[in-house]
């Protein structure tokens, strides 16, 4: 069984080697099938978060798959379907996706002649497989199919009901997209200005995510500038496919941050593993809005309907 720091560094090295190849493995192609988006346990129809969304799509994008759904051989069998036999370009090992669990643990250690408790995370291992490599009546229906319509128009209406939601002051002007934590503004030029329109959401996104920042109590604190423009690019990107707006593919706006992210990657196990799960928190925090938001109008509706 791999220790701890072997899991980390696994999971590290594979992402770094991503990034390397020019590949953003937090960013997804653009689709308007329910069953494409942000990865998501087939039974439970929970995201996952942490790192595992990076670590799927690197797995989706090696093997060719679409469907966002996963789950393990147990959960596939229980629900009467059978994953497909790997073929035999596939290494023994890697055509199911290793991904991680963290179970906190609590342990009463001393400190200063006291007890005190230590919380800490310990790792587990588990192999997912895609909905696409699996055969079965419940894996079928979660697939891409080829009779889905194409060349649709994008619905940017859920993107604009969460940041409206959010009660965020949007300015719009000038020439550049900033988050001012003094004032507590975001500035964004006119949206007129983006092409394709999908990149003002990304932006705006992005934005938010910084906006985010005080809200869920992120500091400065021993982390630079690159490490939160890491948090926010990966929650911009889970927003972006979870509210289905098209995502850019290029690493040209992110060239400035890539070879700090790498360093930072290689020197420290940890580094993705805290950005990532900021980054989910973030977004689950963002996309909370819209709940809230949707609950309070249905808990209005029975008052109005007897006004």
């Amino acid at each position: 069984m791999p220790s701890q720091q072997q899991i980390r560094e696994d999971i590290t090295t594979r992402i770094v080697e991503a990034l390397e190849s020019n590949l953003l493995p937090w960013r997804r192609p653009w689709s308007i099938s329910a069953n494409v988006g942000r990865p998501a346990n087939a039974i439970s129809k929970a995201n996952y978060s942490g790192v595992n969304p990076l670590l799927l799509e690197l797995h989706r994008m090696k093997h060719g798959l679409q469907s966002r759904h996963w789950a393990t051989f147990r959960q596939w069998s229980d629900r009467g379907c059978t994953v497909r036999k790997r073929p035999t370009d596939v290494k023994p090992g890697q055509w199911g996706c290793t991904i991680v669990f963290c179970k906190p643990i609590t342990k009463t250690v001393e400190k200063n002649g006291e007890e005190v408790e230590d919380k800490f995370f310990m790792l587990r291992n588990f192999t997912v497989f895609n909905a696409d490599q699996v055969e079965g009546e419940f894996a079928e229906s979660l697939q891409v199919h080829d009779d889905e319509p194409s060349g649709v128009v994008p619905d940017f209406a859920p993107a604009d009901e969460l940041i409206e939601a959010t009660g965020a002051d949007v300015r719009h002007g000038g020439e550049r997209a900033f988050y001012c934590p003094a004032d507590d503004f975001i500035q964004m030029p006119h949206k007129h200005r983006f092409d394709p329109v999908g990149s003002y959401y990304e932006s705006l996104f992005h934005e938010l995510a910084h906006w985010s920042e005080p809200r869920l109590g992120y500091t400065q604190e021993g982390r630079d500038y690159a490490y939160f423009e890491l948090v926010a690019e990966m929650a911009s990107c889970f927003l972006a496919t979870e509210l289905g707006v098209p995502q850019g593919e290029g690493l040209e706006n992110h060239a400035a941050y890539l070879k700090s992210w790498l360093r930072s990657m290689k020197d420290d196990a940890y580094y993705i593993f805290k950005a990532s799960t900021a980054a989910s928190k973030t977004a689950d925090f963002l996309l909370s809005f819209v709940a809230q938001s949707a609950a309070i109008y249905s808990s209005d509706s029975p008052a109005v309907v007897g006004a």
